[in-house]
Order: structure tokens, then C-alpha cells, then sequence
């Protein structure tokens, strides 16, 4: 950041020279070369110039012989002093004449917004008056404090000593009493303040408060109190008619923009407001923008931008807020907490999934999907919540699997929603039963009672019996012609122990290879071996579609009704629809002969 010119030569042509344009600014004042925020400030400007000021009085209203507000040759209107122009006569304010004390007239300027004064000037047309004061407004005209006096009696007019040589004798700003402005000899006079005269040497703005404070305003104003032809009397009859003449009211400053910004604009409204930076807001880049809350707001320095940083939300979040006990807690650097968490997430920075998900480990942390619904099973699950980062489901005794949704091995499932899954030693198992289930058994599915060929089967017994099918599902023509048939099947209903089969309702879909048992399309039923059904091979689920390769050889047709049969040489697999063209093609080749050759 530029260091504060308070050095400055308070003549016409250098208060010119110090507001002319300097060298080009970089392309980006409030970042380094590297996107790294620093410090930034408007330019030094003339805060008064085509500003509107409210004087008290105005010479031609009414119209007299000097003045006359109609006539643009004899009107002397307030705007002249911050018009751009020169010193000749027809441009100079002047006010009405003034017949008795106090002959007080006061020049207000609005400056739109808050500035940073750097000085105030005013070039008087006429003999400069005996007494000035210099008010400042922080809040927009509505109280006012003093910046500093001009008399020629300090004591009697203002009731204060002249200003001491070396500055104030306190340790802050003051408004302090400086000799009233001396005439020229062309008779004008020229009231020249700067900021640094009422300040303390030493005193550094980037570090001071009192002189951040000090500078500020929002609006000036003149108060002309005593001309100087009046000289020390106070008698009122020994008054003249007089009248004050000035032009060129200059007001040097920056647009106050608390080192955020490095140039102020119009809004929408015509109003005055800086350009903000470093994540800041408002007419003076005073605080941070909603989601750049992770630090408290601070001015800007030249050695430090204080940089308003966003939320760290992981893309999950549009809203944060500060916590003051969090950023201590944090060695001073972070203290944002996201507001309203999107995508299932949850936590101060969206971090970790909310109640009910799972991290993907397969997307990033912002990712919209990062989070995947544990799914835990209604029954299975002993809740609904699951591991943050495996997605494991807390799983009720004898149950298994990512979602609890299958009996663990030596465990079989049972008809009740709260046990799901019980040891197979326990119980003795005529149906078959599913690896996996989705809902609870229903309450009219016929269960069915021991028998005198029914025995149980240990869980280490249907180890060593039968396993799922594994491997390629690839059907050749040599699969296809060993086995007596071949369909495709819906099974309809869980199995029901018929002695020493279990029988399936199923729905023959299509037929690709009908021997002995004599497939056909349409209701039939599946006899599986009891033993083999209660090992759960094959599983057989309701609801689902099957290719059955039928051996054919399991037993005599005479120890089960009528269907067909998956004994130990069946393969029995879950369909997939790309397998129809293949069976098809299998089926012509068989008709042509072929099974013979295979």
C-alpha cells in the first residue's frame, strides 16, 4: 500500500499537481503478480468537485443591483466553488450582504460517501475573513465535530490557544486554532488545512484507530464568522454591509475503502460505493461477504492485505457464519462453520456424510455423489446408520453381508424379523433357503412340518454337499446336448417339502431342449432334492427368472409329481436375455444333427 502523502504544498498549483494523474497502475493494484491479495487504495481525488454545496446564503436572491440569480452575468450560485473553473469575478460564490452580527454564513459540501481527508481549501475572492471554523460530519450531516480553526483571536472567538509549533500536546488528533488566512496583494486570501496539522507526529494510520478515525468524514462544512473589515469590534451599529466571496472549495482525500478496494464507482442508485476486493462488501469494504466468514474482517495494511477467506464447504455448502471460539481454538486460522450442508453431508466444513450415507471412496470429497445411502436392510440391519467410511451395516446376530442383507455361514434364515438368521444345528430345514433375503417371510407361506425322511443337515454338511455354481456361464453345444433339457423358468412361490423333494411352482417362459421329462411352456412345477434345497443349491428365489439345464437322472419320476427336476447334474443359473439368441442358434445346430458330433 502507498505510504499517506501528508506532505503536501497547499498552493493552487500544487494542490493540482498532487491531484493530476500519476504513473499507470498495475493491472491489478489489489493483487501481486502472483493472484496474491495486498493492500489497495483509490487514488487522491477532489471529493468537493461538481459537488453540490448548501450555502446559507446566496447574493440574487432576490435579485439586487449587484446580484441577480436570473441574469447569468450577475449570479454567483453556490456551485461555482466546485465547479471547474478559475478566479475571475463572474465565478466566485458570494453571499448576500451581511448588516449585523453575528455575520455568520456557513458552506456545506456533501461528499457522497465516506473519504479520507488528506486537506481542505478554499480561495476567497475578496479580503479572506478574520475567523473560520472547519466542521466535519462522519454520519452524513447529522452531528458534526470540528477539524480545526482559523482567527486572528484564538481566545475571544473560540476559546482556545493558538496552535503550538510542534502539534498537538496530546497523544491523539485534536482540532487545533491556526492563524487566519492572510490577504494577497491582489487583495484575495486562500484557507489552507491539512489532516496532518491537527495529528501528532509518528503516528501511523495503517496502526491507529484514533487516526483512521480522525480522517474520516462524510461531509465538510465552512463556517465564515467574522469578515475581516470588521477587525476586534463587536458593536453591532458600527457595522458596514459586507459580504464573503470565495471560489475553488477543494476537499483532497481517498474514498474511504479500508485498504479493500482501489477505485469507488456509481451503484444502481447513483450512489458512491468502492469496488470491493479481498471478499469484502458494503459502501467502505467494512466486512466480509456472506461466505467469506472463515476470519474476522480487518483493514487492510502494506504489509498485510487481511483478505476475507471463504468457508472451506467442500462445494456442499452456500452459507457459513463465524465462531469466534473456533478460530481461537485454531491458532487464529479458522473459524468458519457451513450452514445448511448439501448432498447427505454434514459437519463444520461438509466433510464426512450425514446419518444414514456412506463415503464413496471412488469420488472426491466435492463430488454432489460422495455420499451413497448405507441401505441398510429393513430386517437384516440392527439400524440404519453404517460405517462412515466402509458403508458396513451393524448386522443382527447370524446375518451378513455390506447391507446385512444375508445369513452367515453355519446360519440359516428364519421366519422371524427380530432372529432373521439361526443357526442351522437348531432348526431342522425342509424349505430351501435363500442366501440373501429382501423382506420377511410372510405369514401365509406354509411352513412345512418334519417327517420321518426329513432329518437336519449340520452347516459343515452343506459345505462339503454343494456349492454355487462359479465359473463361466458360457453355454457350449457340449453343455448344451448333455443335458436331457433345456428352459427357461419364473419361479413362482418358495419351495414346499414334499418327502424327499422339494417342489417349486415355476412357469416354463421358453423351451430350447425337451427331452424324457418333457418340457412345455406354460405352469409346471421344479423338484429339487430336499437336501439340496436346504444347502440352498440351487437358489432358487421368487420372483426371479432361471435357465435350467435338466439331468434328468436325479430319480424315479414315481417319488415326485409331475414337472421337471434339478437333481445334482443341474445347472441351474440366473438368466441373462443375451443368452436367448445363443440357445436359439444351439437349438438348430441340434436339430441339424449336431448333438451326435458334440
Amino acid at each position: 500500500m502507498p505510504s499517506w502523502p501528508w506532505g503536501l504544498l497547499l498552493t493552487a498549483g500544487t494542490l493540482w499537481a498532487a491531484l493530476s494523474p500519476g504513473p499507470p497502475a498495475p493491472v491489478d493494484p489489489c493483487h501481486d503478480e502472483g493472484g496474491a491479495p495486498r493492500g489497495c487504495v483509490p487514488g487522491l481525488v477532489n471529493a468537493a468537485l461538481g459537488r453540490e454545496v448548501l450555502a446559507s446564503s446566496t447574493c440574487g436572491r432576490p435579485a439586487t443591483r449587484a446580484c441577480d440569480a436570473s441574469d447569468p452575468r450577475r449570479a454567483h450560485p453556490s456551485a461555482l466553488l466546485t465547479s471547474a473553473g478559475g478566479t475571475a469575478s463572474p465565478l466566485c460564490w458570494r453571499s448576500d450582504l451581511l448588516h449585523r452580527v453575528p455575520l455568520n454564513v456557513t458552506l456545506t459540501v456533501p461528499l457522497g460517501k465516506a473519504f479520507e481527508l488528506v486537506f481542505v481549501s478554499l480561495r476567497f475572492c475578496s479580503a479572506p475573513p478574520a475567523s473560520v471554523a472547519l466542521l466535519k460530519s462522519q454520519d452524513h450531516g447529522r452531528s458534526w465535530a470540528p477539524l480545526g480553526f482559523f482567527s486572528s483571536r484564538c481566545g475571544l472567538d473560540y476559546g482556545r490557544p493558538p496552535a503550538p509549533a510542534d502539534g498537538p500536546a496530546g497523544p491523539g488528533p485534536e482540532a487545533l486554532c491556526f492563524p487566519a488566512p492572510q490577504a494577497q496583494p491582489d487583495g484575495s486570501g486562500l484557507l489552507a488545512f491539512s489532516v496532518q496539522d491537527g495529528s501528532p507526529p509518528g503516528l501511523d494510520l495503517d496502526s491507529s484507530p484514533v487516526l483512521q478515525d480522525w480522517v474520516t468524514a462524510t461531509d465538510i462544512r465552512i463556517l465564515l464568522t467574522r469578515p475581516a473589515s470588521v477587525g476586534d469590534t463587536r458593536d453591532s451599529e458600527a457595522m458596514v454591509p459586507y459580504s464573503y466571496s470565495a471560489t475553488e472549495l477543494q476537499v483532497g482525500g481517498r474514498c474511504k475503502c479500508n485498504g479493500h478496494a482501489s477505485r469507488c464507482l456509481l451503484d444502481t442508485q447513483g450512489h458512491l460505493i468502492c469496488d470491493c476486493r479481498h471478499g469484502t462488501e458494503g459502501p467502505d469494504c467494512g466486512r466480509c461477504k456472506p461466505f467469506y466468514c472463515d476470519r474476522p474482517w480487518q483493514r487492510a495494511t502494506a504489509w498485510e492485505a487481511h483478505a476475507c477467506l471463504a468457508c472451506s464447504c467442500n462445494g456442499h455448502a452456500r452459507r457459513c457464519r463465524f465462531n469466534m471460539e473456533l478460530y481461537r481454538l485454531s491458532g487464529r486460522r479458522s473459524g468458519g462453520v457451513c450452514l445448511n450442508c448439501r448432498h447427505n453431508t454434514a459437519g463444520r466444513h461438509c466433510h464426512y456424510c450425514r446419518e444414514g450415507f456412506y463415503r464413496d471412496p471412488g469420488r472426491a470429497l466435492s463430488d454432489r455423489r460422495a455420499c451413497r445411502a448405507c441401505d441398510c436392510h429393513p430386517v437384516g440391519a440392527a439400524g440404519k446408520t453404517c460405517n462412515q467410511t466402509t458403508g458396513q451395516c451393524p448386522c443382527k446376530d447370524g446375518v451378513t453381508g455390506l447391507t446385512c442383507n444375508r445369513c452367515a455361514p453355519g446360519f440359516q434364515q428364519s421366519r422371524s424379523p427380530v432372529a432373521p438368521c439361526v443357526r442351522a444345528s437348531q432348526i431342522h430345514l425342509h424349505i430351501p433357503q435363500p442366501k440373501s433375503f429382501s423382506h420377511p417371510p410372510p405369514a401365509e407361506t406354509p411352513v412345512p412340518g418334519p417327517t420321518e425322511e426329513s432329518s437336519p443337515v449340520e452347516a459343515q454338511d452343506c459345505e462339503s454337499h454343494c456349492s454355487p455354481a462359479r465359473g463361466s456361464y458360457r453355454i457350449s453345444l457340449k453343455k448344451f446336448c448333455r443335458k436331457d433339457y433345456a428352459v427357461q423358468v419364473a419361479v413362482g412361490a418358495r419351495g414346499e417339502a414334499r418327502g424327499a423333494w422339494t417342489r417349486f411352482p415355476v412357469a416354463v417362459l421358453a423351451v430350447f431342449r425337451s427331452g424324457e421329462e418333457r418340457a412345455r411352456r406354460g405352469s409346471s412345477a421344479l423338484w429339487v432334492p430336499a437336501r439340496d434345497a436346504a444347502c440352498g443349491c440351487p437358489r432358487l428365489l421368487p420372483g426371479r427368472r432361471y435357465l435350467l439345464l435338466g439331468g434328468g437322472a436325479g430319480a424315479a419320476a414315481g417319488s415326485r409329481g409331475p414337472g421337471l427336476s434339478a437333481a445334482r447334474g443341474s445347472l441351474v443359473l440366473p438368466w441373462r436375455d443375451a443368452w436367448t439368441r445363443r440357445l436359439r442358434r444351439l437349438q438348430r445346430r441340434e436339430r441339424r444333427g449336431r448333438c451326435g458330433a458334440a
